[in-house]
C-alpha cells in the first residue's frame, strides 16, 4: 500500500483558513482516489472530502460544501485539502485516505492506507 504524509495543521481562529496536503510516497498514487477524514475528540470518524482518481470529481460533506476545496497535483503526488472560513466545529485531527479500489471514496468507503493524522484547532 502507498505510504501517506498529511500535514499543514495548525490553530487558527474561526474565519481563518488552512491549507492540508497529502503526500503518497509512491508514483502511482496519482492513480488512487483520496480521501479526506476528520475525528474530534469523543466522536466518530467521520467523512470530509474526496476527490477521485483521475481528478475530475469531487465529493463533500454537506457542512463544509463551499468552504472546503479538494484537488491534486499529480505531477507533485499530492492531494490538498484548502480549509476556508474555518469555525470551531471544524476543530479536529484530520486524515487523509487512500485506495487503488475505488474510482470514487464515499462516506462508507474503508480505503486501505492512512496518513498520519494532522490537527486542526479553530478558536473563537
Amino acid at each position: 500500500q502507498v505510504q501517506l504524509v498529511d500535514s499543514g495543521g495548525g490553530l487558527v481562529q474561526a474565519g481563518g483558513s488552512l491549507r492540508l496536503s497529502c503526500a503518497g510516497s509512491e508514483r502511482t498514487f496519482s492513480t488512487y482516489a483520496v480521501g479526506w477524514f476528520r475525528q474530534a475528540p469523543g466522536k466518530e470518524r467521520e467523512f470530509v472530502a474526496a476527490i477521485s482518481w483521475s481528478g475530475g470529481h469531487t465529493y463533500y460533506k454537506d457542512s463544509v460544501k463551499g468552504r472546503f476545496t479538494v484537488s491534486r497535483d499529480n505531477a507533485k503526488n499530492t492531494v490538498s485539502l484548502q480549509m476556508n472560513s474555518l469555525n470551531p466545529e471544524d476543530t479536529a485531527v484530520y486524515y487523509c485516505a487512500a485506495d487503488p479500489s475505488y474510482n470514487q471514496i464515499t462516506t462508507t468507503s474503508r480505503p486501505r492506507s492512512w496518513g498520519q493524522g494532522t490537527q486542526v484547532t479553530v478558536s473563537s
